[in-house]
């Protein structure tokens, strides 16, 4: 699909605490503006909800604008909402350009264990394009759990990766796996 130059792009990220009618609230004033979502993603942290959107509207279209609209939004439910301007070419979807990978850490929870892949990942120029944890167990033995997706560069290997993972997984005592998966399209 090929965007329109006369459309302007922002990303708009509404947080809250979680309860009924805020993802019907926040499209709704995008609706209402005329505004088409053209990607999103939203989840619930702990008791917060938190989602984020890229949405385009013909110009002349403001960040000032939907900051007003989302204004009684925000009173009504206690939500934060922040709007970003994007250019064209940062509000167009990129397919990861390498092999994509799957993580799975498990252990006990300690601070540490995001940044320390993440470091790594860093490191290597491998890019993270999810990412989840959650806290799982018992309250007298809790284990923390972190599933991301990454896209490798070109020429690297999710075995490369694995046997990168296997230091830290020596140094935080939880168990990593690393595995290959096939993009799926919507």
């Amino acid at each position: 699909m090929t965007r329109k130059d006369s459309l302007a792009h922002f990303a708009v990220t509404v947080v809250g605490k979680d309860r009924p009618g805020i993802v019907a609230g926040a499209t709704g004033v995008l609706y209402r503006l005329g505004c088409n979502i053209e990607d999103s993603s939203s989840t619930m942290l702990g008791g917060e909800f938190s989602m984020i959107l890229i949405v385009s509207h013909e110009k002349p279209f403001t960040k000032g604008r939907l900051l007003e609209e989302f204004r009684g939004l925000c009173d009504e439910l206690g939500l934060t909402v922040s709007v970003r301007p994007l250019t064209r070419d940062e509000a167009q979807y990129r397919a990861p350009e390498g092999e994509l990978c799957m993580v799975s850490v498990y252990g006990s929870d300690q601070p540490g264990i995001v940044f320390r892949v993440a470091q790594e990942f860093a490191r290597r120029s491998i890019n993270i394009t999810d990412l989840n944890t959650k806290l799982i167990g018992t309250k007298e033995e809790p284990v923390y759990v972190m599933m991301l997706e990454a896209s490798l560069p070109d020429g690297a290997t999710v075995e490369e990766v694995a046997a990168l993972l296997d230091e830290i997984k020596k140094e935080l005592n939880v168990e990593i796996s690393v595995r290959s998966i096939t993009p799926v399209s919507l």
